[in-house]
């Protein structure tokens, strides 16, 4: 197989090193890419947003497969555009992406699917959006409706904030969506679609505030784990059966099938499971440090994902142990990103993944706000952090800075249910919910 990855980010660069594994694949091309994916794979320097050139590289290298990384292409079209020319795609049509690329529309299918999630109002002016803040009290989710980066939600107890931003997102030209407070730990589970089935993998947490402990603003993500050792033994098969099936059922009615990655963020709240938003991409940092873990051939599953069966792939298989995943950011992110820093990092290590850096000169600068993730790897999620904290330290991103804390309470509650079973094997584990996630 010949595999192009779109998009020039950390998830984009793990995508194209799980193609790379793949037995079946021959040949990875990158579109732009990064200076990570250029020591394995060919980058392109073309706009992945742009479907006409996309569609050009694709018969120029006699593609097999197009992964679709971000989720901007996904909203303009690409995916229609390549299908159109026959190629095999793995990302949803355009209106279909309408799931992420609107909230409103995500909160419509929700409700007809009797998906469970938070209350919500869409709001399109102050008024309105005050009315709704009232309604549901503090603390205060808004959202912009539209694309963000990740960044489009506010999260505060202040009124005031909350008004302010909601009133940035209306004046940007985008509805709100105001938002009941979903109380419990976040989990991110994403799922491989081919419009009718869905392969889930296993559940991963993100860390999506600046600071350690949870504070600052919201960020695309400082950080990720996988698994969840403290999470419930039924949380995918549950997940699956009330919000994944319901929502690929409703889209099928729509005349919309959902083709490619769902990525279903969560709240676990004493009610149960809860969606807090979908994406329809892989997630990132998540994706780094789960595909690290993936012992499944992607590319060839993405492919039947594409071709509209996965039900003749062997599922998704995962290696023991941990992954942590550390993001290091560029100094002012994310505001305002400095850009042209120094970077000391290797270009071809499979656990430093190219997040926000180009080539200048001999040596590597930062580009964007989140520059590298850096995974480790244990038996154990302290082992997996000790090991990526080792590996952080040997790292540089002039100026820059990183969190302290990924998957840090995860792993001492892992500790104290290890210490639990060994001195009472015959007890049921019931962890108190970790603090590590952060509702957005």
């Amino acid at each position: 197989m010949t595999v192009i990855v779109l998009g020039s980010g950390g998830r984009e660069h793990a995508l194209a090193l799980a193609c790379h594994r793949d037995p079946q694949v021959a040949a990875v091309h990158a579109a732009p890419g990064n200076p990570g994916t250029a020591s394995f794979a060919t980058n392109h320097p073309i706009d992945p947003c742009d479907k006409d050139a996309v569609v050009a590289l694709a018969r120029e290298v006699a593609a097999d497969l197009v992964v679709v990384g971000p989720e901007a292409p996904l909203v303009a079209g690409v995916a229609d555009a390549l299908r159109d020319a026959g190629i095999d795609c793995f990302g949803p049509s355009a209106e279909a992406a309408r799931l992420e690329g609107s909230k409103a529309f995500a909160k419509e299918v929700m409700a007809s699917a009797g998906v469970p999630t938070a209350a919500s109002r869409s709001c399109g002016d102050l008024d309105s959006v005050g009315a709704a803040l009232d309604e549901f009290g503090a603390p205060h989710v808004v959202k912009d409706d539209g694309l963000a980066g990740g960044k489009g939600v506010v999260v505060t107890e202040d009124r005031d904030e909350a008004l302010a931003h909601a009133e940035q997102c209306l004046n940007s030209g985008h509805q709100v969506v105001i938002e009941e407070y979903l109380d419990g730990p976040e989990v991110s589970l994403f799922a491989i679609c081919d419009g009718e089935r869905a392969l889930p993998m296993q559940p991963a947490q993100d860390f999506k505030r600046v600071g350690d402990g949870g504070v600052g603003p919201n960020t695309g993500g400082m950080g990720a784990y996988t698994p969840l050792p403290w999470a419930s033994d039924n949380l995918v098969e549950t997940v699956s059966n009330t919000v994944i099936s319901p929502t690929l059922s409703a889209m099928r009615d729509r005349g919309t099938p959902f083709i490619g990655l769902l990525y279903v963020g969560l709240a676990l709240t004493s009610d149960g499971p809860k969606v807090v938003e979908f994406n329809v991409r892989f997630g990132d940092p998540e994706t780094e440090p789960l595909l690290s873990m993936l012992e499944s051939p992607l590319a060839q599953i993405m492919q039947a994902a594409a071709r509209g069966d996965v039900s003749g792939t062997d599922g998704l298989r995962f290696r023991r142990g941990a992954a942590v995943g550390v993001v290091m950011a560029s100094e002012g992110y994310p505001a305002s990103p400095v850009k042209g820093r120094r970077v000391v990092a290797p270009v071809d290590d499979e656990d430093v993944l190219h997040a926000g850096t180009r080539i200048e000169g001999d040596g590597l600068v930062t580009s964007g706000g989140r520059v590298l993730v850096v995974l480790g790897h244990g038996e154990t999620l302290a082992g997996a952090r000790t090991d990526a904290y080792s590996r952080v330290n040997q790292l540089e991103v002039s100026g820059g800075f990183h969190r302290t804390d990924i998957a840090l309470h995860a792993a001492e509650l892992e500790a104290v249910d290890e210490m639990a079973d060994e001195l009472a094997p015959q007890s049921e584990n019931n962890p108190s919910n970790p603090t590590d996630g952060e509702n957005s």
